[in-house]
């Protein structure tokens, strides 16, 4: 669960969760085309209802009557959602969105009351009709942001599209001097890049709310995280040292602090903090499938003796280990940083390019190698089966660099 402040047109508390409610590591030949029969009649195709047909006798439960109290059915929609009567917003939204099919803050309105009750597969669409309506429309954007990055569970498409939407109204409301919205925004966007790994963009977003509202808590910790993830474990650690008393975000905090103390060796601070993260949210912080590194070895050789051949023959020179966690040398070679949380790492070139053995003390240090982390993928799952079946993929990803493959084509062969 990830959380983020959200204030303005459609906020009431900061730091709200990811389901709470909106406001609240690389030509075609086409064949002839078949000789057709001579004078063969052909049938026409049949008919077709413009509209499925009733089914009688099945029961449907009326949206009620907006009860808009003299007020336009649109304000009664944002009054009553104001006020968490979420059914009633929607019922106002509707007939606000009826009376003015074009209006994008009607269908805006109805989108995030439709949000707000979880009704999702009938949000998407709603969101859409705003935008096609109005495509700089802010309301609309801003809807759609906190839609696909914070209401709907993270995955990769989901918060591509929030992030797409909160940089997008980011953009328009600075120009407009919006300042309020592009705050909004700004956290949404800091919480979705950090979300899909883009951590210097969640660090820049993050910032700016901060330059503006130095104590935001919700961007505090969207730039804690973006630290942590950039390798800069000293600023991360003090920035969650001073997140600790936000009840909002504890858990994820006494995580964070959990990591950093077991990076340093601090092995007893740290178990406090993964117990404290624990007892918050349990639902997030299950405790570890922690295999002893002899068990966790001999399981990782049995997966790689089951590889397929070719995958072997590949494998033949290049060593496969496990740590238990990355080494602050393998995770800086890249830039940006990879992240402290990685489940595996293949270091050198792929198999297609050029690879010298260096020599070292020792006679020669492989140029390619793969190592996996005994430690983090203990945290990534909650059970031995699960264990041991991340533990075949993030091999199966490793194997995938070494054959030149980049992470955007392991992803869509299901091995992210």
């Amino acid at each position: 669960m990830r959380w983020f402040a959200f204030i303005g047109l459609m906020a009431a508390v900061l730091g709200c969760p990811r389901s709470e409610s909106l406001r609240d590591a690389s030509a075609c030949e086409c064949p002839a085309p078949a000789p057709v029969a001579a004078l063969a009649p052909v049938a026409p195709p049949p008919s077709k209802p413009l509209r499925e047909p009733v089914t009688h006798g099945q029961h449907v439960t009326p949206m009620p009557v907006c009860e808009a109290k003299g007020r336009l059915p649109l304000d009664a929609s944002r009054d009553y959602y104001d006020k968490g009567l979420y059914e009633k917003a929607l019922s106002c939204a509707s007939q606000a969105a009826a009376l003015a099919p074009n209006d994008v803050l009607a269908h805006t309105e109805r989108a995030n009351s439709l949000s707000a009750l979880s009704r999702y597969d009938e949000a998407r669409p709603a969101y859409a009709r705003a935008l096609a309506i109005d495509p700089e429309s802010l309301d609309a954007l801003l809807g759609a942001a906190h839609f696909y990055a914070v209401a709907l569970p993270s995955s990769r498409e989901n918060d591509e599209l929030g992030v797409d939407y909160a940089e997008k109204g980011f953009e328009l409301a600075t120009t407009a001097r919006e300042q309020d919205t592009a705050l909004e925004l700004a956290r949404i966007a800091a919480m979705g890049h950090n979300d899909l790994g883009e951590s210097p963009e969640a660090l820049d977003r993050a910032e700016w709310v901060l330059s503006k509202l130095p104590k935001d808590r919700g961007a505090a910790y969207e730039r804690a995280v973006a630290l942590f993830e950039l390798c800069r474990f000293a600023e991360a650690k003090k920035a969650f040292v001073g997140l600790v008393d936000d009840t909002e975000r504890a858990a994820h905090v006494h995580w964070h602090l959990a990591l950093l103390l077991e990076r340093e060796g601090k092995e007893g601070e740290a178990r406090v903090h993964f117990d404290t993260a624990r007892a918050l949210s349990p639902e997030d912080f299950s405790p570890p499938i922690l295999l002893s590194a002899p068990e966790f070895e001999g399981e990782l050789s049995k997966l790689v003796a089951a590889l397929p051949a070719d995958m072997r023959d590949d494998l033949s020179r290049v060593p496969i280990a496990a740590e238990d966690l990355p080494k602050l040398a393998d995770l800086t070679t890249n830039t940006p940083p990879l992240s402290p949380t990685i489940l595996g790492l293949f270091r050198g070139p792929p198999l297609n390019e050029t690879c010298d053995d260096a020599p070292d003390a020792g006679g020669a240090t492989p140029c390619r190698s793969i190592v996996v982390y005994r430690k983090n993928l203990a945290r990534a799952v909650k059970s031995k089966e699960e264990l041991l079946e991340q533990l075949r993929v993030t091999l199966l990803h490793e194997v995938g660099h070494l054959r030149g493959e980049d992470d955007f084509e392991l992803a869509a062969r299901g091995l992210e």
